[in-house]
């Protein structure tokens, strides 16, 4: 299994449970990400993503995007794209 990183969570919404992400590189719905911080561990599949409260199937370098995480993330984890 490989991970690249491709963002960072900026914030996380406790209410809906939903992370912010800086991306620094491609992501699209139906990819495995990893996110990892100092007590992060979590590893999901993108169900949904959304663009300033729009759906999208996928973002790039420089795009900020909201997902939905089963579990709480925080500020600065690394999220990584994971292959094969």
């Amino acid at each position: 299994m490989e991970k690249k990183q491709i963002g960072r969570v900026s914030h996380y919404f406790g209410g809906p449970g939903v992370a912010a992400i800086e991306l620094s590189d491609r992501l699209a719905v139906g990819d495995r990400i990893s996110i990892v911080g100092h007590t992060t561990d979590v590893e999901m599949v993108v169900e949904s993503m959304g663009i300033e409260h729009a759906a999208v199937q996928e973002a790039g370098r420089g795009d900020s995007i909201g997902i939905k995480v089963p579990q709480k993330v925080r500020e600065h984890d690394a999220v990584f794209k994971v292959t094969g």
